[in-house]
């Protein structure tokens, strides 16, 4: 199991970096430096049952593709992320945001992350070198995440919504009145 915690301290208020997390959308821009080709998965990107998918860059990663879906959401204090990634998606994925009254003002801003690796491949895999990569990547991504929030700099790319793009107004018009007719 790997498990990697950081830390930043943020200043904005709790409330406002709160709301920014929980639009599952916004967590491309800042972890876009390893998970690529994020796609929604349901059209409203903000808070419990909001999803992506996304891929996953990093050392021998055969099968990069994950998924996370926020699942628990305490105001403005707390963010709990479940997924699924890896072969046949059997590694389980576990991501909190943890944000507490600094002391010197604004916010501290944790992220733990753990996975659970079923297989002793998947756990080997993890030990030569995807476990260490995961580590640092996290680290930056709390480091993009503050210089989002204080210096609105280093943004990445949105996530589109899986499926692609919406229409309210397609044109299409479903004609019932072919169905059952005899030829």
């Amino acid at each position: 199991m790997l498990s990697v915690t950081a830390s930043e301290t943020i200043a904005r208020p709790r409330e406002e970096i709160y709301a920014y997390l929980l639009d599952i959308a916004n967590h491309a821009e800042f972890t876009d430096h390893f998970r690529v080709d994020w796609h929604l998965t349901r059209e409203d990107s903000v808070g419990v049952g909001a999803g992506a998918r996304f891929r996953v860059k990093a050392p021998f990663m055969r099968f990069p593709w994950g998924d996370t879906t926020i699942t628990e959401a305490i105001a403005p204090r707390r963010i709990v992320e479940q997924g699924r990634g890896g072969k046949f998606n059997r590694i389980r994925t576990l991501g909190v945001y943890e944000l507490e009254p600094a002391a010197q003002g604004g916010t501290k801003v944790t992220y733990q992350f753990q996975n659970q690796t079923p297989k002793p491949s998947d756990r080997f895999l993890q030990a030569i070198g995807q476990g260490a990569s995961m580590r640092r990547k996290i680290r930056k991504s709390m480091r993009r995440l503050k210089s989002i929030l204080e210096e609105d700099l280093d943004r990445g790319t949105r996530p589109t919504i899986a499926g692609g793009g919406r229409r309210v107004d397609g044109g299409y018009r479903f004609d019932g009145s072919r169905l059952g007719a005899a030829d």
